[in-house]
């Protein structure tokens, strides 16, 4: 079966329209797409079949994260359906072949939980063969999303799959869709916007009317597309493969743009740092100066929101960020109003709190614990009970238990 025969098969299609509207089905999009869901399935095979298929409109918003404002771009759902088959039958089985083992990218197996774990395992068998003498290198990428360069992510996709010709068209379509109109830009400006750190944020401050698609910027890809996912887990693979191959260095790890490397050497470290810049600036990947840091292993660190400790005897502790703490404790209280004012279904709630508690539960202080848990009760009239590491909510529309063992 070839890449189009793939892409255009129904099941696949149907498969993928169920996964896409997943989760969504309260959008009204969402709901037009499922009345008539075999029409739509049916024109996205002809498009496909006829090369007339082109970029749906992009619905863009912002997403306050643990601090940080991420621009987000959502997707029409024919479009998201494309996305899943390209991404789910073709793309990341063969991406998945080609990534290093301590790559925790966000897929089916791995995600953030895998790259806590391996630091763990790495900081673990680190100790047995050196103890505590030695360095940490943390890195960290400026805007990654925001700078990848559409020419090099492209090609190196496309020649996965052997330069097939659909795959090269499909993909071309695609980063069209990516383009970044910087018509407001001087030829000057313009000359220098691809070696400069390009945000995405302040892009979208730019007034309407000066984007005029007079110029285009073939770099950053959307935040929220499914695709970009794929390249977050791909794109640095020169970096991963360098580290872990060439320079031999076992205890390495990303996760996305965070990324870590163990040795007894400062030196080294120093070294590898300054290679990873000069293959990182080949790619237009930026490195965050202020993140990047050199650490002795035998003081606290942080990495992925997590705060560790090694003592003399090699026991590892870990404890949850506090801003980590605060910020659900104000996301609560605002998700408490949305539920009150019927703009948020309480279940939704629930469901989000019951993971971030089994995410971090081990790594909270009783104290901590018991006032997270007090205000979720204050707030939504319930009452939480752990028996035996398990949550059940009771009061109102609580139910069930949630597991927190692992």
């Amino acid at each position: 079966m070839t890449y189009e025969e793939m892409l255009c098969d129904a099941n696949n299609l149907y498969k993928a329209y169920l996964a896409s509207v997943k989760g969504s089905k309260w959008k009204n999009s969402s709901q037009r797409f499922s009345l008539n869901y075999l029409r739509y399935i049916f024109q996205i095979q002809k498009d496909i079949m006829d090369r007339t298929l082109k970029n749906g409109v992009v619905d863009e918003f912002e997403l306050h994260e643990r601090g940080h404002v991420r621009p987000i771009s959502s997707l029409r759902t024919q479009d998201r359906v494309i996305r899943h088959v390209l991404c789910d039958e073709i793309l990341l089985p063969v991406v998945r072949n080609k990534i290093i083992y301590d790559n925790g990218a966000s897929i089916k197996g791995r995600g953030i939980s895998f790259s806590r774990k391996r630091f763990d395992v790495h900081l673990q068998k680190y100790y047995k063969a050196h103890g505590r003498n030695g360095y940490i290198l943390f890195g960290d990428f400026s805007k990654f999303y925001d700078n990848i360069v559409h020419e090099i992510a492209k090609a190196d996709l496309v020649k996965l799959f052997d330069d097939d010709e659909f795959m090269e068209w499909l993909l071309t379509l695609i980063f069209e869709g990516f383009r970044i109109d910087v018509s407001y830009m001087t030829d000057e400006e313009y000359l220098k916007c691809m070696g400069s750190i390009f945000n995405k944020l302040e892009y979208r401050k730019i007034p309407k009317e000066k984007l005029t698609g007079e110029k285009f910027m073939e770099k950053s890809v959307n935040i929220g597309d499914q695709i970009s996912q794929i390249l977050g887990i791909y794109y640095p693979h020169r970096i991963d493969t360098y580290v872990k191959y060439v320079r031999s260095q076992k205890f390495y790890g990303r996760y996305m743009d965070d990324w870590y490397i163990i040795n007894q050497s400062k030196e080294e470290l120093i070294d590898l740092l300054e290679n990873i810049r000069m293959i990182a600036a080949s790619l237009g990947i930026h490195i965050n100066e202020k993140k990047t840091k050199i650490v002795p292993i035998d003081r606290s660190f942080k990495y992925l929101q997590i705060t560790y400790t090694m003592t003399e005897s090699g026991k590892i502790y870990k404890k949850i960020d506090k801003k980590k703490v605060t910020v659900m404790r104000r996301k609560l209280k605002k998700l408490a109003v949305k539920v009150n004012q019927g703009d948020l279904k309480y279940e939704a709630v629930e469901e989000m709190f019951r993971s971030w508690m089994c995410n971090y539960y081990k790594l909270m202080s009783r104290d901590q614990r018991r006032n997270m848990l007090s205000l979720y009760e204050e707030l939504f009239g319930k009452t939480i009970r752990i028996k035996k590491k398990k949550m059940e909510f009771l009061g109102g529309d609580g139910h069930g238990y949630t597991d927190c063992k692992s």
